[in-house]
């Protein structure tokens, strides 16, 4: 009999089947959970202790290290002193008013730090300012 009503026709089911598509995403987010907190963005650097208040917006500001090596980074990018200070102004045009973060290593030569703070006063970064960790001075 082949009647409207006849249901074990054997024909393809109509729904979509998200089980898989919630699997891989629980299996992508366990992933993710995991491995976040191990990411750490921008250059190591032993950072010097001081005290002072939190820094708010670092989000999307500007940061340059300078490593004990005395080598010098724009958030992950290794720059002359040179090329950073051009590649600020380039920025400072299109957003006013930006904050550059400074970041040295605790064995980074004073005379490297003093060169770069210099170098960015010089270029017209107007709102400059030192990262350090929390602490006693």
């Amino acid at each position: 009999m082949t009647g409207t009503g006849d249901t074990d026709n054997g024909g393809a089911i109509s729904g979509i089947n998200v089980t898989p598509l919630v699997d891989v995403m629980l299996v992508l987010l366990v992933i993710f959970m995991v491995t976040a907190p191990m990411i750490q963005q921008g250059v190591s650097v032993e950072l010097p202790a001081a005290q002072g208040g939190a820094v708010e917006g670092q989000g999307s500001a500007l940061v340059v290290s300078i490593t004990r090596d005395g080598y010098v980074y724009l958030n992950d990018t290794k720059l002359e002193v040179e090329v950073l200070v051009e590649r600020l102004r380039a920025i400072l045009e299109e957003k006013p008013g930006q904050v550059v973060y400074v970041r040295g290593d605790t064995q980074a030569s004073y005379g490297v730090v003093v060169r770069v703070v210099a170098a960015l006063k010089g270029g017209g970064v107007t709102k400059l300012g030192l990262i350090t960790e929390p602490g006693a001075t």
